[in-house]
């Protein structure tokens, strides 16, 4: 029998990657673990998944949940290390606002 955590290492996502995806789509595990490596497949099937991230934390920030805002950003920049072409080209959270570099 095949078991949960077999199916996270085969999907090519961490189970944190998982995990978020269950979350943002409202599915088992198992279920998420399938449509990220049905996602991660495709071209632009890392972007999607990014996506999914950031509208957890998005939610995560609505409910006041610090906690889990923390915790998905550090999913986040481990997806994104891991799939470079996942990042947007411009990077928003990386800029200092109102400075100039000489």
């Amino acid at each position: 029998m095949i078991s949960i955590e077999d199916c996270i290492a085969l999907c090519g996502l961490s189970e944190d990657e998982v995990l978020a995806i269950a979350e943002h789509e409202n599915i088992p595990e198992i279920a998420a673990a399938a449509l990220g490596h049905y996602l991660m497949l495709h071209a632009d099937g890392p972007r999607h998944v990014m996506a999914m991230i950031v509208d957890d934390i998005r939610a995560a920030q609505a409910r006041g949940d610090a906690d889990r805002v923390q915790a998905l950003l550090h999913v986040l920049h481990h997806f994104i290390r891991r799939n470079p072409q996942a990042a947007p080209p411009v990077h928003p959270w990386s800029r200092m606002l109102g400075t100039t570099r000489h």
